[in-house]
């Protein structure tokens, strides 16, 4: 299967996986919310973690990267903290502020990326820091979960960690889309793919 065949499939092992997280969120939210399983809860927070390094990791090495994966892979990610953000501000009040950090950052990209991959046709995965926000976003809710009565010091540490490179990730991701823009026209690849469109 050629490079431009793979990008366009929608039915990956990687893809699937990505759905298979999101169908996780209501299992999620349920246990944390409405059954104060929290030791359940969190199992599944780490599975659904455990899903999203396999799929990357079957993306590259099996040549499975797709541009409905770029878009997909994140998308999981993001509803999952989100949601995992919402459950756990019922119980420690930061939360409430990492929830609304993470939800004006990613819709901020949300608006820049679409309007980025519109003009050029270039589908970008992630890059180091956002891989590194979400694994430091992971530990930061499952520690919470996991550990109840967490002390305050070690929360606020945990959640000024991930609101720091939160925000840094955003500053960076910020640029990556300025500079897909300021290129003004389609890459040569969407091109070709777009002229009897």
């Amino acid at each position: 299967m050629n490079e431009t065949r793979m990008k366009s499939q929608i039915f990956t092992i990687p893809n699937i996986l990505s759905m298979i997280r999101i169908l996780l969120i209501p299992m999620i939210v349920y246990l944390y919310c409405f059954e104060k399983r929290y030791g359940a809860a969190v199992l599944i927070l780490l599975l659904s973690g455990l899903t999203d390094v396999v799929d990357g990791f079957i993306a590259r090495h099996f040549h499975m990267i797709s541009d409905l994966g770029k878009i997909l892979d994140p998308i999981a990610d993001k509803l999952t903290q989100l949601a995992t953000l919402v459950c756990l501000a019922t119980r420690f009040s930061l939360m409430k502020l990492l929830f609304t950090v993470l939800a004006l950052k990613e819709l901020t990209l949300g608006i820049l990326g679409l309007i980025a991959v519109k003009k050029t046709g270039d589908v970008h995965g992630a890059n180091w820091h956002g891989k590194l926000t979400t694994c430091l976003l992971y530990l930061t809710m499952a520690l919470h979960i996991f550990w109840t009565d967490i002390p305050a010091p070690v929360s606020v540490v945990l959640v000024g960690a991930s609101l720091a490179v939160m925000l840094l990730s955003f500053v960076l991701y910020f640029r990556r889309h300025l500079r897909q823009l300021s290129q003004g026209k389609p890459s040569e690849q969407y091109a070709k793919n777009c002229k009897n469109c």
